[in-house]
């Protein structure tokens, strides 16, 4: 069996829909959620489905990856999921996990990708850059930001009248039935 952690630093609706998703699948099991926001919507949707949550900050993350690392082998969790998770992921973590923390990026990789190309700035740069089409690209995490392999990309159409935040509309609905499928082709 996979024993997942999902690190999500939002309002954690797709953490949610992965929850939800994989509920009763004897394959995979969400054992935690890690944020790094004590604020974070996404608290309140774990705790509703009764998951643990643990709050770690951008400090502890980056001085104290070992314990972080010590306490996911303990948890025996074998695959991290991403799920809005705005900080980058600390060289050591990725060492010990190799091939086993996937994210989604809204849009299609390599392009909108690299430091800072997250959320609204992604949407809002293919509607300047009048792109006709956008996705997500769900791929292993490495050192570099949105660089590993890629698992799966969707595609939405993009209209001449849309906006950023019609187009990010159109991308969550694309995560929430694609983001899923993603994870279970590790399984």
């Amino acid at each position: 069996m996979t024993n997942a952690a999902i690190f999500a630093s939002g309002e954690g609706t797709n953490a949610e829909n992965i929850i939800k998703y994989f509920t009763n699948d004897p394959r995979i099991k969400i054992k935690l959620v890690f944020t790094n926001r004590a604020e974070a919507g996404v608290i309140a949707r774990a705790e509703k489905h009764k998951k643990n949550v643990q709050i770690i900050s951008k400090d502890s993350l980056e001085n104290k990856t070992s314990q972080i690392i010590e306490f996911l082998k303990a948890e025996k969790i074998n695959l991290i999921i991403l799920a809005g998770f705005l900080l980058k992921i600390p060289e050591a973590l990725i060492k010990a996990f190799p091939d086993k923390i996937i994210n989604v990026h809204p849009a299609l990789l390599p392009k909108f990708g690299g430091k800072g190309m997250y959320g609204m700035h992604v949407h809002k740069a293919v509607i300047a850059n009048k792109e006709n089409e956008s996705g997500i690209t769900v791929h292993f995490v490495n050192e570099e930001y949105d660089e590993g392999k890629i698992i799966l990309q969707e595609k939405c159409s993009v209209a001449n009248n849309d906006t950023a935040e019609s187009l990010a509309k159109k991308i969550h609905e694309l995560e929430y039935v694609y983001f899923p499928k993603a994870i279970e082709k590790l399984l």
